[in-house]
C-alpha cells in the first residue's frame, strides 16, 4: 500500500505507497555505535523510523521496507515481479481455482532457531484478521480466504478456509477463483510471525523474531536502526554483515555528496545537478519507473463532490502538463488514467480529460450548485507540519483559485499518521498516492474504487464499475481480464472518481563500489543481494 510506497517521488507526500525512506550507505570497515563496534561489511543507509514492524499492521512503504528484510511469506515477487516460491517450495491449484495447497520448506527457522511450520501461518493470518489486532490491511489482502470476513467481523474465532494438513502443508480455500490471489500473498500482511514473540505483549515488534535475511540488532528511535545478517536464513544469505540506518540525519543528496552515504534518492531540488551528463553524479544515476500514482481524491459521498459535474470541473481546471514540466521538470509522467505505465493491462487508448477551463465553468453551471458562490467550504487533507505544503499542491490550489474562483483550504495530518488516520479524517478532498503492492490492475482499480473496500477512502460507488471489476477478477484468461479492467478504468475516469495527476520515477544515486542494489518498480530493494567491493 501502501505503498503506498512510497518510493514514490522525493516530495513531501505521505501516503500508502507516500512516506518513503531514502536509502544510502557508506563503506567503513567498522562503525561505532552507542553499544560498541559493528565490524565487517557495513552498509550504511539514511532512513526514518517505521510506523510499525508488525506485518499485520503495516500499510505504509517505510514500514514495509524494513519488514521485507526481516520477515517472509509463502511466496514472493521475483525480478520480473511474478509470484515465485519463498517459504512455500511448491503449490497446487485445484481445477476450480479455489483451493491452493502449499508445500512448505522444512529448513525455515525464526531468528531464534525455532522451526517455521504451517500452523505458524494459520496463527499469523488469524491474528491479522482478529478485530482486536486492529489491522487496516487484513480485509484487503486476506479477505478472499473463506472465513476471513467472518473473523474480521467478530463472528468467528478462526479462518475456516485455512487448514493445516500437516507440519509442512497448508491448504487455503478462497471464495471464488481469482487471477490475483498469489500476488496478494506476496504482501506483508500474509507474512509469518512467531506467536511466542507476539505473546511478549505490546511493542513485541520492536524486537521481532522474524525469518528474513536480516534480524533487528538495535533500534533507537529517531537515531538508528541496525540490521544484522541472519546466518540461519534459508535463501540467499546476506553478503553484508550489518545494515546501519541513520535516522533523520539530513538531506540524503547532501550526505551523498559529502561521501557519508553511498545511495541516495534524489529530490526535485537536485534533479538538474544529477542529470547533467557533464557533472560529477551522472555516472552514479539510475532512473527507475515506479508503479505509483499521485492523485487528488474526492469525498464522493458528501457535498459538493457527490455531484459528478463538480468533480469533472475540478479535474479540468488543472493543467497537468504545465505542472509536470515546470514543477517536476519532466521527471514524472502525466497521468490521465489510474493504472501506471508499466502495469500489466495498461490502456494506451484510454480517453482522459484535458485542461479546459471553459468546459469546467460550464459543468459548474450545470451542477446542482449553479455557481461557485453556492459551493460549500472545501478543504483538502494532506500530510505535513507547520502549514508548509508541497509546491505542486500549492500550484494546484492556485489553479482552482484562478480558473474557477474557488478558495480551497488545507488541513494537515502528521505525516506518520496520515495513512492510518485519513480514512476517518478526510475532508472534501485529499492529496494522496498509491504505489503498487503487486503488479496487477486489481491492486489499483478494485482496492481503491470498489464499493466499500478498505482503501476506497473517497467512498466512490458505481454498480457498473463494481460489476466489471468483479468479472475481471474472476476471469482467468489474462487478456480477457485486462479488457474488463480497462473498461472499468475508463468508467472511473469518465466519472472523475479521482483526479489522476502523475506517475512517478525514482532517481537513485549509487556509489560505484556498491553492487547488487536493485530498486524495483514497487520501490523496494532486497538488501541480502547487496555487496561492497
Amino acid at each position: 500500500m501502501k505503498r503506498i510506497a512510497l518510493a514514490f517521488i522525493s516530495l513531501v507526500l505521505v501516503c500508502s505507497l507516500l512516506v518513503y525512506y531514502v536509502p544510502g550507505s557508506c563503506q567503513p570497515d567498522s562503525e561505532e555505535t552507542t553499544t560498541g563496534t559493528i565490524e565487517g561489511d557495513v552498509l550504511k543507509l539514511y532512513g526514518i523510523d517505521p510506523y510499525t514492524l508488525d506485518p499485520a499492521l503495516a500499510g505504509d512503504a517505510t514500514s514495509n521496507e524494513y519488514i521485507l528484510q526481516l520477515y517472509n511469506g509463502l511466496v514472493r515477487l521475483n525480478d520480473n515481479l511474478e509470484p515465485v516460491t519463498d517459504i512455500a517450495m511448491d503449490w497446487h491449484i485445484s481445477d476450480d481455482g479455489r483451493v491452493y495447497t502449499f508445500k512448505l520448506r522444512d529448513d525455515v527457522y525464526f531468528h531464534d532457531g525455532k522451526q517455521v511450520k504451517a500452523q505458524d501461518f494459520k496463527y499469523s493470518w488469524e491474528r491479522a484478521c482478529n478485530p482486536a489486532t486492529g489491522s487496516q490491511t487484513a480485509a484487503t489482502y486476506l479477505g478472499d480466504i473463506v472465513g476471513a470476513k467472518e473473523m474480521l467481523a467478530g463472528e468467528s474465532e478462526v479462518i475456516s478456509g485455512v487448514e493445516v494438513v500437516n507440519d509442512y502443508t497448508l491448504r487455503v480455500t478462497i471464495d471464488e477463483p481469482t487471477s490475483y490471489f498469489l500476488y496478494k500473498m506476496t504482501y506483508v500482511t500474509s507474512f509469518v510471525v512467531d506467536g511466542d514473540n507476539v505473546a511478549e505483549g505490546d511493542g513485541w515488534w520492536r524486537q521481532p523474531n522474524g525469518t528474513g535475511p536480516f534480524k533487528l540488532w538495535r533500534w533507537d528511535k529517531n537515531s538508528m536502526i541496525i540490521l544484522e545478517k541472519n546466518n540461519l536464513y534459508y535463501g540467499e544469505k546476506a553478503k553484508l554483515d550489518f545494515v546501519a540506518y541513520s535516522l533523520w540525519t539530513g538531506i540524503p543528496m547532501n550526505l551523498y555528496e559529502m561521501g557519508e552515504i553511498d545511495i541516495a534518492t534524489v529530490g526535485m531540488s537536485y534533479i538538474d545537478k544529477v542529470t547533467d551528463e557533464a557533472g560529477d553524479f551522472y555516472q552514479d544515476l539510475t532512473v527507475v519507473p515506479e508503479m505509483s500514482l499521485i492523485y487528488i481524491g474526492f469525498n464522493c459521498s458528501e457535498p459538493p463532490f457527490n455531484d459528478v459535474n463538480i468533480r469533472l470541473a475540478f479535474s479540468m481546471a488543472i493543467d497537468k502538463g504545465k505542472l509536470v514540466s515546470l514543477v517536476f521538470k519532466d521527471t514524472v509522467t502525466r497521468a490521465d488514467g489510474i493504472l501506471p505505465l508499466d502495469m500489466p493491462g495498461y490502456n494506451e487508448d484510454l480517453s482522459g480529460f484535458g485542461y479546459n477551463v471553459d468546459e469546467a465553468r460550464v459543468l459548474i453551471a450545470a451542477s446542482e450548485y449553479g455557481d461557485v458562490a453556492n459551493l460549500p467550504t472545501i478543504t483538502i487533507t494532506t500530510g505535513g507540519w507547520g502549514g508548509l505544503i508541497s509546491s505542486e499542491l500549492e500550484a494546484i490550489i492556485n489553479e482552482w483559485r484562478v480558473n474557477l474562483g474557488v478558495e480551497v483550504e488545507v488541513r494537515q495530518l502528521e505525516p506518520e499518521q496520515f495513512l492510518y488516520s485519513l480514512i476517518e479524517e478526510k475532508d472534501e478532498m485529499f492529496y494522496w498516492g498509491w504505489g503498487a503492492d503487486y503488479p496487477h490492475p486489481q491492486n489499483f482499480l478494485e482496492v481503491l474504487f470498489y464499493s466499500g473496500t478498505e482503501y476506497n477512502i473517497g467512498e466512490y460507488s458505481n454498480a457498473e464499475v463494481d460489476s466489471l471489476l468483479k468479472a475481471a477478477n474472476r476471469e482467468l484468461d489474462k487478456e480477457a481480464s485486462f479488457e474488463l479492467y480497462r473498461q472499468a478504468e475508463q468508467l472511473l475516469v469518465d466519472e472523475a472518481a479521482c483526479i489522476p495527476l502523475w506517475f512517478g520515477e525514482s532517481y537513485v544515486l549509487t556509489k560505484p563500489y556498491i553492487n547488487g542494489y536493485n530498486l524495483n518498480p514497487l520501490g523496494f530493494a532486497m538488501l541480502n543481494e547487496v555487496s561492497i567491493e
